[in-house]
């Protein structure tokens, strides 16, 4: 094989795959998840995606598979910028308007939940990756019906707890202190936190029961869940500078799986040829 030859092959293979990687979606990069209140989705996680024991955990399973399970800490929008209630819609609240986690957005009582009582109460937040940003809690307004799904106006305007989180951890907990207001029955608590090193958010909806009668208790993962999991999840740790690929939404059309195929062989062979040319001329002059 000439010299010319070889560089125009090196060329080619080495454009296609940067076309390949360009155009493949990468990991969502998230980052956390409520584990006091515990989340919907850290308590069918605690469970055990392939066997979990609530009735509301095995029907979660069975509607979205076991992969919202093992990426427990991933419930975000990358481009949210503040936009929260803009971008979800009613009824989305729990899933962030993602078609992954839509089961987290079932109006339903079997919800394993955690007892509380009104006054001082201590958020517990496990995060496997820290970023500065502003974590704000809220909860729903005494009357709210658990039967129906989420809405913006189902949460009292006040925040029961704001924390400004640091680029640093305690051990991979975020720890502060709110106030739980007067309240009976079933509630939600409802975690917004938004990143300002970018524009990426994380939402996420734990049960809380004023009273606690009459309902599963709701339990967090334990490490040994956490890291045995770990190799089951496609939640990517590299996206601390804002660059993660938006997620699907609920509301969003879906692509043909055809697609992106179709796309990356034309992008790749077209990107081949036009450095094939150009080093296939250069050869040419060098030979004249």
């Amino acid at each position: 094989m000439s010299a010319v030859r070889r560089r125009l092959a090196t060329a080619s293979l080495a454009v296609s795959a940067a076309t390949f990687l360009s155009l493949t979606p990468s990991p969502a990069s998230a980052h956390g998840s409520v584990f006091g209140p515990v989340s919907r989705v850290s308590a069918c996680f605690a469970e055990g995606p392939e066997t979990p024991k609530s009735q509301i955990c095995k029907d979660l399973v069975a509607d979205s598979g076991t992969q919202p399970l093992y990426d427990w800490n991933e419930v975000n929008i990358a481009n949210a910028d503040g936009r929260h209630q803009q971008i979800i819609p009613d009824g989305k609240l729990c899933s962030a308007n993602r078609v992954k986690y839509r089961a987290l957005d079932w109006a339903r009582t079997d919800w394993p939940a955690t007892a509380v009582t009104a006054g001082s109460y201590n958020f517990n937040v496990r995060v496997t990756a820290a970023h500065r940003g502003t974590m704000t809690m809220y909860i729903t307004k005494q009357g709210f019906d658990p039967t129906k799904p989420l809405k913006w106006s189902d949460l009292d305007s006040a925040p029961v707890g704001t924390y400004s989180t640091p680029g640093i951890s305690d051990s991979g907990y975020y720890r502060f202190t709110g106030t739980l207001p007067a309240r009976t029955g079933r509630h939600i608590v409802y975690k917004v936190w938004q990143r300002h090193d970018s524009t990426e958010a994380f939402y996420g909806c734990s049960d809380v029961t004023f009273g606690g009668a009459g309902v599963s208790a709701a339990k967090a993962p334990t490490e040994a869940r956490i890291d045995t999991s770990a190799p089951r999840s496609t939640v990517s740790h590299a996206g601390h500078g804002g660059d993660e690929h938006a997620p699907a939404l609920v509301s969003a059309p879906s692509q043909p799986a055809s697609a992106l195929p179709g796309a990356l062989a034309w992008a790749g062979g077209a990107a081949a040829f036009a450095v094939g040319a150009l080093l296939l001329g250069r050869g040419r002059r060098r030979t004249n």
